[in-house]
């Protein structure tokens, strides 16, 4: 078995991702890689841009209130039963990032094309919308197979620079388990590097187990694995655990000010330091 020596200390994970970046990260709900966010942060990264595969939650807004995104790529960013992503907004109203706004069948479509090595994917559905005011990287064409007028959106292909998220299971030689989520691994083909964080890394190949094989993504996209146990925390990992809506609510809560989300951020990485 191949692809040794892809397990990697998490500073030294989160050191591989330069300023400028572009990395695509899960939405709250499918293996977001808080853990690898907070040694993003640690490291002062800037200039980022940001795709949410399809909508951000509390790891983007970290990132963003940190002063390490330029750019964000989603459909939404929220702190889902908590309400608005503060910094988010601030940083909209400011001018201080820029956002690329989008549909979350967009962003799946973007992805497709770029796994698929294909400058765009053909979608329906925002014919009409706003959207297509601000997105000059889309088209609108007529379907050349209709026998009349029937137009449709091309959507341009999104090549990450890196794909980040976070695991139940990955195993040394670097092949990780996503499950059912699939978006995950449409990311990871469609992007030059992907760097995973995991629950558990055991020593037996992941593929060579049956139950673990369809819903394994290969090492051979895959280019280092870092052990950060609870590193969705305090958002879920499926399967594994559930959001933390306590510290959710109290983030929501200390985040409405600038001030209230610096003090938030400080205790957050003093706990990430004494851990």
């Amino acid at each position: 078995m191949s692809g040794g020596g892809k397990v990697l200390g998490l500073d030294a994970l989160a050191a591989r991702i330069p300023d400028g970046a572009k990395i695509a990260v899960p939405s709250d709900i499918a293996g977001a890689p808080m853990a690898a966010v907070e040694a993003i942060i640690a490291r002062g990264a800037r200039g980022l841009h940001v795709v949410a595969i399809p909508t951000g939650g509390l790891h983007l807004d970290l990132l963003i209130g940190a002063g390490c995104v330029a750019v964000a790529e989603c459909a939404a960013v929220s702190l889902g039963d908590q309400g608005l992503a503060p910094q988010f907004r601030r940083a909209v109203e400011s001018g201080a990032i820029r956002v690329r706004d989008a549909t979350c069948p967009a962003i799946h479509a973007g992805l497709a094309a770029g796994e698929k090595g294909v400058p765009f994917m053909a979608i329906r559905g925002i014919i009409g919308s706003d959207l297509l005011k601000h997105r000059d990287d889309w088209r609108v064409v007529n379907n050349p197979f209709a026998e009349g007028d029937d137009p449709i959106v091309l959507v341009s292909a999104i090549k990450p620079d890196f794909a980040l998220f976070h695991v139940a299971l990955a195993d040394r030689f670097g092949n990780v388990w996503v499950g059912t989520r699939r978006e995950l691994m449409t990311a990871a083909h469609a992007a030059a590097a992907t760097l995973v964080t995991a629950e558990r890394i055991v020593d037996d190949s992941l593929l060579a187990d049956p139950d673990k094989a369809p819903g394994t993504l290969s090492h051979l996209y895959v280019s280092g694995v870092a052990l950060a146990p609870r590193g969705a925390w305090p958002l879920g990992l499926p399967g594994g655990y559930p959001a933390d809506e306590a510290r959710l609510a109290r983030y929501a809560a200390e985040a409405a000010t600038p001030q209230g989300f610096a003090r938030y951020l400080a205790a957050q990485m003093a706990e990430r330091r004494a851990a």
